[in-house]
């Protein structure tokens, strides 16, 4: 996986393009609190969607949901394939 990826999502009639880097990923989780998800949310859809399209997306942005959809199927597109099998421990002890 290369270091910055971008995204476009479709919204309705419109494209949205979005430049993530690990950088924009990480801030985004560490500003993840318990009573904050939107904030975080908001900003990285707003700070990293292509310039030219941030006026068009910002009223958009009014409803809580949309902002974590928006943000979920990013982080979905910006994750990577990788097959993850968390294997069962034994309930018997060994010696």
């Amino acid at each position: 996986m290369t270091d910055r990826r971008e995204i476009t999502l479709e919204l309705g009639e419109q494209e949205f393009t979005f430049t993530l880097t690990p950088a924009d990923v990480t801030k985004y989780f560490n500003s993840m609190t318990q009573n904050n998800k939107v904030a975080p949310a908001n900003n990285l859809l707003v700070t990293t969607v292509n310039q030219e399209q941030r006026a068009i997306l910002k009223p958009l942005l009014g409803n809580p949901v949309m902002i974590m959809q928006l943000a979920g199927a990013l982080m979905e597109e910006y994750a990577p394939n990788v097959d993850v099998i968390v294997k069962k421990s034994s309930s018997t002890p060994t010696a």
